[in-house]
C-alpha cells in the first residue's frame, strides 16, 4: 500500500514552501485513534512552513485534516526542525 493522501498533501506543499525540498520528510503514525503526521524540514526552514503568525501552518493543518476526513481519520500535524 502506498502513502496516504494526508501524507502526500503535506509533503507536496512542504516541498513547495522550502528552499531544500530534498530535506523534507513526512512520517505518519496512529496514536489512540488519531493520525499523527510529523513534518520534518531542513534546520532553519521551520519558519517557512509556519509562516507569519502561524497562518501557513494553520492552512497546512486544515488541508491535512480535510484529506484525513476523506479517509475517515482525525489528523494532528506537528512541525519538526531537522531530521527524524
Amino acid at each position: 500500500m502506498g502513502d496516504s493522501a494526508i501524507k502526500q498533501v503535506v509533503e507536496v506543499l512542504a516541498k513547495a514552501l522550502t528552499d531544500h525540498p530534498d530535506q523534507v520528510h513526512v512520517s505518519e503514525s496512529e496514536h489512540r485513534g488519531t493520525t499523527l503526521v510529523e513534518l520534518y524540514v531542513a534546520p532553519g526552514e521551520l519558519g517557512r512552513v509556519i509562516g507569519k503568525q502561524g497562518r501557513t501552518a494553520a492552512a497546512l493543518r486544515t488541508l491535512a485534516a480535510s484529506a484525513g476526513e476523506k479517509e475517515g481519520k482525525t489528523v494532528q500535524l506537528e512541525f519538526r526542525d531537522g531530521r527524524p
